[in-house]
Formats: structure tokens, C-alpha cells, sequence
């Protein structure tokens, strides 16, 4: 929805700096709902043996006990619970990765804007790069920030003073964009 909002030149006058948020925000959610609630599950029961209702209630147990956590987001963490090859996976299910609709129009009318455009997110850097590449998001955004390089998801505040002393970015002229009510709240 905020995206549609910024869809003049004009609303961004006065920043000088944007941070976006990734998943949710400029790119399609569907992707990471089919592969974290449909690919795994299914993969997983296979794996172990099970019936995918079965895998479904383990896998959501676990995500449960992680959600809020840099874990959470944390494709080694999930490879070593799960014992998959997630990068694989993803890899393989890539094609499915798509912007929303209107992101990548505001993606380059903020380029030649001349705005410094942050993506920060926190997912984990193989994810990142996985759809980098596969949207070509690095021909639009100038810098690029996983909370796993900060030590802490975007959700606590300690992301949030490690941000600002990485990128030294004034938080007046500063136009922050997610998509998740908890971590607006610690920015």
C-alpha cells in the first residue's frame, strides 16, 4: 500500500535517505508463504517419512519457538533443524520471486531521484542474493543490509543503533518502509 502512496517524485522531496524493507514490501510475499508453508512442509514429510499434516504441525512448532529471533529468519538454522538443503531449494523455486505491483516503477523513479536507497531486511544473505539476481533489484538500490550482518533482527531496537551507526543516516531526513507493525514500532 505505501508503495502506491510514494508514487510521486514529490512525496519524496524532503528524504534524502530510503530504507526498504524487501519481503511484504517491494516484493511479493507469495514466494516466501509457498516455500516456507508448502515446499518444506511437503519436502520435509518426504524425508521423514510422515504425512505432510504431520510435518506441517512439527515445522510450525518450531517455527513458533524461533519467531521473533534472528533464528528465525536464519536459513542455516532451518538447514540444521530440518536437516534440507535450503539454499537448494530456494534456488530451485526462484522463478517464483516477483515484485509487487507498482515496486519496481517506484524503485526507479527513486534512482533518478538521487535518493540513497537502503534495502533492509532480515533475510538471510543467500536469500538476499537469491533475489537480488533473480529481480535485479542491485540496479536500483545502492546499498543493501541483511540483519544477519547487524547480529539482530530488524524487531529490537539494537538492529536499529547499529543500522544508524553503519550507514550514518539522518533520521529526519529519513523515509523508513515495512511492511510488519512490530519492527516500525523498534525503528
Amino acid at each position: 500500500g505505501e508503495i502506491a502512496v510514494l508514487s510521486d517524485v514529490h512525496h519524496l522531496g524532503r528524504y534524502d535517505t530510503l530504507l526498504l524493507d524487501m519481503d511484504g514490501t517491494l516484493l511479493d510475499l507469495a514466494f516466501d508463504n509457498y516455500f516456507w508453508r508448502e515446499l518444506i512442509p511437503r519436502v520435509y514429510a518426504r524425508r521423514q517419512n510422515i504425512t505432510q499434516a504431520a510435518a506441517l504441525q512439527t515445522i510450525y512448532e518450531l517455527y513458533t519457538d524461533r519467531e521473533g529471533t534472528l533464528d528465525w529468519y536464519c536459513l542455516d538454522y532451518w538447514a540444521r533443524e530440518l536437516s534440507l538443503d535450503l539454499g537448494e531449494l530456494k534456488a530451485a523455486s526462484s522463478q517464483r520471486i516477483r515484485f509487487l505491483p507498482g515496486a519496481r516503477d517506484f524503485l526507479l523513479m527513486a534512482r533518478r531521484s538521487g535518493k540513497r536507497v537502503v534495502l533492509v531486511t532480515n533475510a538471510h544473505p543467500l536469500t538476499l542474493a537469491i533475489k537480488r539476481d533473480v529481480t535485479g533489484l542491485h540496479f536500483f538500490i545502492d546499498e543493501f543490509v541483511s540483519s544477519h550482518e547487524l547480529g539482530s533482527p530488524k524487531e529490537q531496537q539494537r538492529f536499529w543503533h547499529a543500522l544508524q551507526r553503519r550507514l550514518n543516516f539522518d533520521p529526519a531526513s529519513t523515509l523508513f518502509v515495512d511492511d510488519s507493525l512490530p519492527v516500525v514500532q523498534a525503528a
